[in-house]
C-alpha cells in the first residue's frame, strides 16, 4: 500500500530517466567521450557541407537531423549534472561531476561549431534558396533565426576559444554563485537554528510584522556579510559580458538577449516605458494594504504581509489536486500532462539546505520530458510557483515533437504559459471561494503576484542596464554605488507608499537571473501582460479557445513570437496592447478597492 502521510510531503524527483543508475551511472562517463568522438566524426563529415556548389534539400534535411540528434546526446550528460547538482549544491561530488560534464560538452561543441558558422557565411541568395526547399521546411525557422547573429559571429578559432575559456569563466562563476547561495545560513528568529534563504524569505509572508522584521534584519545581516563575494560575482560577469559585446560588435548590453528572444529593443524599451509610466497602480495597492493592515507606514518587509484573515495553508497533496485539476479543466490534455510530473516524480519540491535557491523548470531533452526544481512549504505563494513551473512544463512537453533545435520557445514567449498556468489556479480557488475577506486574500495575493511579474520584473531590468553602463562607463562597481541603484530603481515603483528601509540596498545580491541570464527579466512582464490578453480571449470563447491555445504551445520555437501571437489574433507592436493589460490590472485593482470598503 501506498504512504498515504508520504503523499502529503513534497516530493524529490527521480532523474532515472536520463542514468538510472545517477552519479554512479557507468553510461554517464561513457556518454561524455562518445559525445566528444562523435562530434569529430561529424565534423570530418559534413565541414564545407554549407559551401558545396550544389546540394540537395534531402541532404541538407538528412544532416541537420543528424546535427540535432548530436547537439540533445551532448546535452543529456551536461543536463543529468545541473539537475543532479542544483538538488544539492553543497555536494562535492556533484559539484565534481557538473565540471567535468561542462568540460566535456564543451569539448563536444567547440567541433561543431563550424556547422553553424559556415550556415552564416553563405550569401543572403544562396541561404534563401536553400530556405526554399520543401525538405528543409521543419528546420527553417531555425536556420533563419541563426542569421540574425550573423554580423555578430566571430571566425572559427576565435569561437573556439571563447567557448573553452567559458569553463574556467562565466560557467565557473555562476556555479561559484549558486554554492555560495546554497551555504548561506540565516538567522530569522532568536534563539532558533540558522535556516537557508528560501525558507528565510518565506517568513516575510507572516501575519506577525516582528517575525517578518526579524527575517529581513536576518536575511539582510547574512547577504551583507558576504556581498563582497556576491558583488565580485556580478562585476565579474557583467565586465565579460561587456567584453563578449564588443567583440561581438553589440552596441547595447541587452541586445544579444533581445535577438536571442525574437524582439527589437524599440519593443522592449516600449514595454518597460509602458509599465512604468502606471506606477500610480503599485502606489494604490500599497496604500489600500497599509489601510487593510492597519498600519500608518509600509516598509520593505511589510511588501508580502497577508491581509488580515485567515492565512491559508496547503498541503502537498491538496496543492497537485488543485494545480491538476485547474489545468484539467482547461483542457483535459493539458490535466493528464500536468498529472504526469507528479506521477512520475519529476518535481523536486523537497525543501533541503544546499538546494539551489529559486525555481525552474528544465527543458533537458526534446526526446525525453521536462524536470521541475521549487522549494514547497506550504504557502498559498509555492501553489501558485508549483501552477507557474508546471505551466513551463506542459509549454515544453508539447513543443518536444520540434525537436531539439526547435522546442524551446523565446523567452518573450516562454514565460506565457507558466504565468497563464497560474491565472488558471487563481481562477479556480476564486471560483471556489464565496466569503468576501478570504476572496480580497486571494486577489491581494494575486494582484501581489502581478506586481511581482510584471513591474518588479521590469524594476530587475533597468537596475540591470543601469549596472552594466555604470560598469562600463566607470569600471567595477563599489557596493556602495550597487546598493543606491538597487534602492532607486526599486523605491521608483513603491513611491511614497512604501519605504524601503537602508538595510534593503544588499538585496541585490541573491537575484539569480543577473547571474546566470542577463537581461531575462523583462521576459516576465511580456508573460503576464500576454496573459492577461490571453485570459480574456479564453473567457470570451470559452472551451474552443483552448484546442488553440494549446496548439501554440505545441509550436515550440518552431515560428517567430509576431507569427504565432497573430493566429491568436494579437499584435503587440502597439502601446495600445500592453496598456490593455495595464488596464485590466487597473480594473482589478477597482474592484478590490470596492471589496475593501464592504468588507470594512
Amino acid at each position: 500500500m501506498p504512504d498515504s502521510r508520504a503523499e502529503q510531503l513534497p516530493p524529490e524527483w527521480d532523474l532515472a530517466d536520463l542514468y538510472s543508475l545517477g552519479e554512479a551511472d557507468p553510461d554517464l562517463p561513457r556518454d561524455m567521450e562518445s559525445g566528444i568522438q562523435k562530434a569529430l566524426a561529424f565534423a570530418l563529415r559534413f565541414r564545407g557541407f554549407w559551401l558545396r556548389d550544389k546540394v540537395s534539400g534531402m541532404e541538407i534535411s538528412l544532416a541537420l537531423a543528424d546535427y540535432q540528434d548530436l547537439q540533445e546526446s551532448i546535452d543529456r550528460p551536461l543536463v543529468f549534472a545541473m539537475l543532479h547538482h542544483s538538488a544539492l549544491t553543497t555536494e562535492p561530488s556533484r559539484g565534481k561531476l557538473l565540471a567535468k560534464a561542462l568540460e566535456s560538452h564543451s569539448k563536444a561543441s567547440q567541433d561543431l561549431l563550424f556547422f553553424e558558422l559556415e550556415w552564416l557565411q553563405l550569401d543572403e541568395a544562396k541561404a534563401s534558396v536553400i530556405l526554399g526547399f520543401p525538405e528543409v521546411a521543419p528546420y527553417a525557422h531555425w536556420l533563419l533565426h541563426r542569421r540574425v547573429f550573423r554580423p555578430h559571429t566571430l571566425s572559427e578559432p576565435e569561437e573556439k576559444i571563447l567557448e573553452r575559456k567559458q569553463i574556467s569563466g562565466r560557467s565557473a562563476f555562476r556555479r561559484f554563485f549558486d554554492e555560495t547561495l546554497g551555504t548561506l545560513k540565516f538567522q530569522v528568529e532568536e534563539s532558533t537554528p540558522e535556516v537557508s534563504l528560501q525558507t528565510a524569505l518565506s517568513k516575510l509572508y507572516d501575519p506577525n510584522r516582528e517575525t517578518r522584521r526579524l527575517a529581513a534584519a536576518g536575511i539582510t545581516k547574512t547577504l551583507d556579510a558576504r556581498s563582497r563575494d556576491l558583488g565580485f560575482i556580478l562585476n565579474t560577469l557583467v565586465h565579460e559580458h561587456q567584453d563578449d559585446c564588443a567583440l561581438r560588435n553589440y552596441p547595447r548590453p541587452d541586445m544579444p538577449r533581445n535577438l536571442s528572444n525574437q524582439v527589437s529593443g524599440d519593443l522592449v524599451r516600449l514595454v518597460m516605458e509602458t509599465v512604468e509610466s502606471r506606477h500610480d497602480l503599485v502606489s494604490r495597492y500599497y496604500r489600500l494594504k497599509a489601510n487593510l493592515l492597519g498600519l500608518e507606514d509600509l516598509y520593505d518587509y511589510d511588501r508580502y504581509a497577508p491581509l488580515p484573515g485567515v492565512t491559508a495553508n496547503m498541503d502537498w497533496s491538496d496543492a497537485k489536486k488543485l494545480v491538476v485539476d485547474a489545468y484539467g479543466d482547461f483542457h483535459p490534455k493539458a490535466g493528464q500532462i500536468v498529472e504526469l510530473f507528479f506521477e512520475k516524480k519529476w518535481i523536486d519540491a523537497t525543501p533541503r539546505p544546499g538546494k539551489r535557491s529559486g525555481a525552474f523548470c528544465s527543458s533537458g531533452l526534446a526526446t525525453l520530458h521536462p524536470y521541475t526544481l521549487m522549494t514547497y512549504t506550504g504557502r498559498m505563494r509555492d501553489v501558485s510557483t508549483l501552477a507557474h513551473e508546471l505551466g513551463h512544463g506542459l509549454h515544453q512537453y508539447l513543443a518536444r515533437e520540434k525537436g531539439h533545435l526547435q522546442a524551446d520557445a523565446p523567452l518573450v514567449l516562454a514565460e506565457t504559459a507558466s504565468v497563464f498556468g497560474e491565472m488558471l489556479v487563481h481562477q479556480k480557488i476564486l471560483e471556489q471561494t464565496t466569503d468576501p475577506k478570504a476572496r480580497l486574500l486571494l486577489m491581494a495575493g494575486k494582484m501581489e503576484d502581478s506586481f511581482a511579474t510584471v513591474f518588479r520584473q521590469i524594476v530587475l531590468t533597468r537596475f540591470e542596464l543601469e549596472v552594466h553602463t555604470a560598469r562600463k562607463d566607470s569600471g567595477e562597481i563599489s557596493l556602495a554605488d550597487l546598493g543606491a541603484m538597487w534602492m532607486k530603481t526599486n523605491q521608483q515603483m513603491f513611491g511614497d507608499s512604501l519605504e524601503l528601509k537602508p538595510d534593503y540596498a544588499v538585496w541585490w545580491t541573491y537575484i539569480g537571473h543577473f547571474i546566470h541570464s542577463p537581461f531575462y527579466c523583462y521576459a516576465y512582464a511580456f508573460g503576464e501582460l500576454l496573459v492577461l490578453a490571453l485570459y480574456a480571449k479564453y473567457v470570451e470563447q470559452g472551451p474552443s479557445f483552448a484546442k488553440t491555445y494549446l496548439e501554440f504551445l505545441e509550436a515550440g520555437g518552431s515560428q517567430s513570437p509576431e507569427t504565432l501571437l497573430k493566429k491568436l489574433g494579437l499584435d503587440w507592436n502597439t502601446r495600445e496592447f500592453w496598456e490593455g493589460g495595464l488596464d485590466l490590472l487597473d480594473q482589478n485593482l477597482k474592484t478590490m478597492e470596492a471589496l475593501a470598503k464592504t468588507v470594512g
